[in-house]
């Protein structure tokens, strides 16, 4: 009977588990909708391929030297230089490399296991969105060529509200600006040296503590507790490191702060943006 009791319970536990997961995936982690009928299923409609392709600008800067890792999908190479691209106009930030570097960080995402996999479907999901409104409107030479040009387009054609939800790009852009800050925010702690007792802290720890200053202001009740499933699911942080083609702490140190200080620039700029819009706490 005992047995039985343990095993119901243990049932229980994990039901709730699964629940939570689904209501917090199914959520305003990045908030559901979309435009007509494209999204992760009718991808072939967009006119933008996931395959990593050459930045479509060059930068001014020469990137740093990062190696290849064989082996693996995610190429931190590739995303320095489609982040670089999107920062390599002046005060702005250009939206189709913006989203190709996003597309690095979610194979860099889904690379951490099933959990953080489906968070990485829900930030498809909103460029997915973006994506379509640029098909629709024009990219390379129309109103989402960049951050600012699509700022000024949706406001001039009234798609943007400052007290309801609307599906526009600078709405979604947000949700995507937000999870950007927690992404770097996170890298930013494995970097950090050990504290007075020689702790490091866990991924999962640091993911959690960058979630409390860059999400969970933004979250309900409900969905921070689910979040914490998230961060009890990430890997280890030799995971982590080996991501980025590293055998330890000291080799991965300065690939880390390379990717870290161009997700800081790009999220500086987007945020510069969207501050003189008053638009950072779109609903």
């Amino acid at each position: 009977m005992v047995t039985l009791a343990r095993t119901a319970l243990l049932c229980c536990l994990l039901l709730s588990a699964i629940l939570a997961v689904v209501v917090f995936l199914s959520s305003e982690w990045l908030p559901q909708g979309g435009v007509g009928d494209c999204g992760p299923a009718h991808f072939p409609c967009l006119a933008y391929s996931k395959t990593p392709q050459p930045p479509l600008v060059e930068p001014d800067e020469a990137l740093p030297t990062i190696k290849e890792c064989p082996g693996q999908l995610f190429q931190a190479s590739h995303l320095l230089r489609f982040l670089a691209s999107s920062v390599s106009v002046a005060d702005d930030v250009l939206l189709e490399p913006y989203l190709r570097s996003w597309d690095q960080l979610i194979i860099f995402m889904e690379s951490l296991g099933p959990v953080v996999s489906f968070f990485s479907q829900k930030v498809n999901e909103k460029m997915d969105l973006i994506r379509q409104l640029a098909h629709t409107h024009g990219l390379k030479g129309g109103a989402y060529r960049s951050v600012s040009s699509m700022v000024e387009a949706e406001l001039q054609a009234g798609l943007v509200n400052f007290s309801r939800r609307t599906d526009s790009g600078c709405r979604t852009l947000l949700r995507l600006h937000r999870s950007l800050l927690w992404l770097t925010m996170t890298l930013d702690g494995l970097t950090h040296v050990p504290d007075q007792h020689g702790h490091l802290k866990t991924p999962g720890e640091l993911g959690r503590d960058a979630y409390q200053v860059a999400l969970a202001p933004h979250h309900s009740w409900m969905l921070r507790q689910a979040a914490e499933l998230v961060f009890l699911a990430l890997p280890d942080r030799e995971y982590f490191l080996k991501l980025v083609c590293a055998q330890n702490q000291r080799e991965a140190e300065p690939v880390l702060r390379v990717i870290i200080r161009a997700l800081q620039k790009v999220h500086t700029a987007t945020q510069r943006i969207l501050e003189q819009h008053a638009m950072l706490d779109l609903p």
